[in-house]
């Protein structure tokens, strides 16, 4: 068992903000992804669209940029992953490909002191985001689905202001000797 907490959820759920506002109060805490794959992309010249136009590569670089952040942490020190690797398994189903091998063998390994995941909010459109609605819903449906297969503590974190989430997430911590 580590010392890892996971916040996730559908796509415009606030996540990034509850992770920021967890740094902000001295915690470790990780990146996502995703953005940060799009961002690395543009910076080489590509567009959102070219980025995402071959999914499986796309997920396959997110997928790369995970395994190597969650096998370099410590896993006695509290951190707050912005997704883990199992939102990965969410997004393979979601586009309907066939899951990359290193994250089923990674996800049977997995081990999260517990899982955050908050309500969707209303969604906001930016350069990295090109959910719709209906795709934010099922994309938190199918995260909702995966976590809570896995042998590990899922709690649901509801619309508060960002402030508000940050307290009951820390209120919902599990001690380490509980």
């Amino acid at each position: 068992m580590n010392n890892w907490y996971v916040i996730t959820g559908g796509p415009s759920s606030g996540k990034t903000t509850t992770v920021q506002l967890l740094q902000q109060l001295g915690y470790t805490t990780t990146i996502e992804h995703a953005r940060h794959y799009i961002d690395l992309k543009r910076a080489a010249g590509r567009t959102v669209l070219e980025t995402r136009a071959n999914q499986a590569e796309f997920q396959r670089g997110v997928l790369d940029m995970q395994l190597q952040q969650e096998a370099s942490l410590n896993p006695e020190k509290v951190v707050f992953l912005d997704r883990a690797l199992p939102d990965s398994l969410a997004y393979y189903r979601f586009l309907g490909l066939e899951p990359d091998p290193r994250l089923l063998e990674a996800i049977q390994e997995v081990s999260y002191r517990k899982v955050f995941i908050l309500d969707l909010l209303p969604l906001a459109s930016d350069y990295a985001r090109t959910e719709d609605v209906p795709a934010q819903r099922r994309i938190h449906d199918l995260l909702t689905e995966v976590y809570l297969s896995l042998p590990v503590p899922v709690q649901a974190v509801p619309a508060l202001s960002p402030q508000q989430r940050v307290e009951f997430i820390l209120d919902h911590l599990i001690p380490v000797d509980g």
